[in-house]
């Protein structure tokens, strides 16, 4: 009964461990991979929006599958990230649809633009 109502306020403590390990997998990783790995789970920590507990836990266990797999294989950074690593992490992040913070603020001016349509009417 009490961890509900912890996880009332600080959201699934399930999510919170799988996140924990994640996130140590990740500094796990041998150079340059571990840096590769922390720089882009930066940016998406910041740039992803994404809201949804389950869906970004997904998104990062996929982060680490993808530099623990090309850590094992050798795989060169630039062969993972290409050219351009931002648009790479960003198409990353699109394949990822869950609840945004940028959500609540499109239906805030969806709403504003309708009700100012509705001022003019009258």
């Amino acid at each position: 009964m009490t961890a509900k109502w912890i996880e009332l306020f600080t959201g699934a403590l399930a999510e919170k461990k799988q996140y924990k390990k994640d996130k140590a997998r990740i500094d796990a990783l041998p150079e340059p991979y571990a840096a590769a790995a922390k720089a882009m789970h930066r940016y998406l920590m910041y740039s992803g929006g994404i809201t949804d507990g389950p869906t970004l836990i997904t998104m990062y266990t996929d982060l680490a599958d993808l530099w623990e797999r090309a850590a094992v294989d050798g795989t060169p950074v630039r062969d993972i990230v290409g050219d351009d690593p931002v648009e790479f992490a960003e198409t990353f992040a699109q394949a990822y649809t869950g609840k945004q913070w940028i959500d609540k603020e499109r239906a805030r001016l969806t709403k504003a633009m309708d009700d100012a349509e509705e001022g003019e009417k009258k």
